[in-house]
């Protein structure tokens, strides 16, 4: 099983909307990649809580079956829809792919 988590940091205003408005789209549009790519074995997406400074703002965490399984993920059009979605509205982004 592969682990692939993911966390972004957003910016404060951007498309009009505020960062919390961006986290809950983005929350939204993670949650509907789950009905439309079969890699995906688990996807959870959260909106962090936590007003530290050096906190992100939106988590990912999904489960593919092996390495090619999030090969496929990471190529398929919906993936890349999301990520083009997303790229005017974060700062940073960190990801973590392990093994369990």
């Amino acid at each position: 099983m592969i682990k692939h988590i993911v966390v972004w940091k957003l910016l404060d205003f951007a498309e009009g909307k505020s960062k919390l408005e961006n986290a809950h789209r983005m929350r939204e549009w993670l949650e509907d990649l789950k009905s439309k790519i079969r890699e995906i074995h688990f996807l959870e997406a959260g909106i962090n809580i936590n007003p530290a400074d050096d906190s992100f703002d939106v988590v990912l965490y999904s489960e593919f079956q092996d390495r090619a399984a999030l090969a496929r993920y990471q190529d398929h059009p919906e993936h890349i829809k999301f990520k083009e979605k997303i790229q005017n509205l974060r700062s940073e982004k960190k990801v973590v792919d392990y093994e369990a």
